[in-house]
């Protein structure tokens, strides 16, 4: 019933809000349906399990959730506030949408704080044309710009920082989902992608980390996180798999490789520094991707949070983006 429910949500177009009210099964399906509406059509779930973990349910829509406090078993004077003040607060919303008309397009961005110096530098070389939004590469991150660009709020995507696919690979705690890259596909978005992080797979404390990894390479970011140094054996696998991705866009797609480094780790002297590994990355995506006349590879003798590599994907961008 939920995938019902979703897939006749997706398909309708003249839907200006969306309220619900249920217990564990209302709150699945009635959710299920909300996450296929665009992000800004105001989405309202009065729930009995609002104020417990909701992630399953809001996911990396815009989903809000309003505890119901008692259950729908009839009416009470408590109740009939909680629903006459949802009520009011849906068609408010409806009544009232946000006006965005008028300003600059959107890009995304993808940030972790290992690249931050490029994402920020491309920002700010973009600020005076696009509306840069900027989103942590922490699995919801990037899930949340393909929300964006599939819901039509994204003008492009300059995907710097692609380190989630290490983790959806290898088995870590922020992984993207099997559709990392499907928006840019589907939407043909004029899109701009390098390899930032993906040296990196991502625990939680130490204690953390599977039985299989021991012995590996360790890298203590704060004592809740640990990242692990991908091998050539890895970077090869995920490289392959980042260039079957990119292979199935056929808008306009510009590839980035920075041949000094893809962190601010793994750089000469740094503790994830490993040219043979980053060599073993590189060499899977010259191999595997397709090029075309809309779909190339540039590489660059550069580290990522080099100044000229952020110039260099800002002039890869604007190429395509035609602004």
């Amino acid at each position: 019933m939920g995938a019902a429910f979703a897939a006749f949500a997706a398909s309708r177009d003249d839907i200006a809000a969306m309220v619900g009210i249920g217990g564990g099964g209302g709150t699945s399906i009635i959710t299920s349906g909300m996450r296929a509406l665009p992000l800004g059509v105001p989405k309202l779930m009065i729930s009995t399990l609002a104020s417990g973990d909701v992630a399953p349910y809001v996911d990396v829509s815009d989903i809000i959730m309003m505890p119901s406090v008692t259950d729908f078993a009839g009416l009470n004077r408590l109740s009939r506030t909680i629903l006459h003040n949802a009520a009011q607060a849906i068609t408010g919303m409806a009544r009232n949408p946000a006006s965005v008309e008028g300003g600059k397009p959107a890009v995304g961005l993808t940030m972790f704080g290992v690249t931050t110096p490029c994402v920020m530098a491309i920002s700010e070389q973009l600020r005076d044309r696009y509306d840069c939004m900027v989103f942590h590469a922490t699995g919801t991150g990037g899930r949340s710009m393909e929300k964006l660009a599939d819901s039509g709020l994204l003008a492009g995507v300059i995907d710097i920082t692609t380190t989630e696919v290490c983790d959806l690979l290898m088995g870590g705690v922020l992984p993207a989902t099997d559709d990392r890259f499907g928006a840019i596909a589907r939407t043909r978005l004029p899109y701009v992608g390098s390899v930032g992080a993906l040296e990196m797979v991502n625990f939680w404390a130490p204690s953390t980390i599977p039985e299989r990894y021991k012995g590996r390479l360790f890298y203590e970011h704060n004592p809740n996180v640990t990242l692990m140094r991908t091998t050539p054996d890895e970077c090869a696998r995920i490289g392959q798999w980042i260039a079957g991705r990119l292979n199935r866009c056929e808008g306009e797609v510009r590839f980035l490789i920075p041949e000094k480094g893809v962190s601010a780790i793994d750089i000469e002297g740094g503790p994830f520094f490993d040219p043979q590994a980053d060599a073993a990355l590189f060499d899977a995506i010259e191999t595997s991707l397709k090029q075309t006349a809309r779909r190339k590879l540039i590489r660059l003798p550069l580290h990522i949070n080099d100044p000229e590599f952020a110039k260099a994907a800002v002039a890869a961008f604007l190429s395509i983006s035609n602004r």
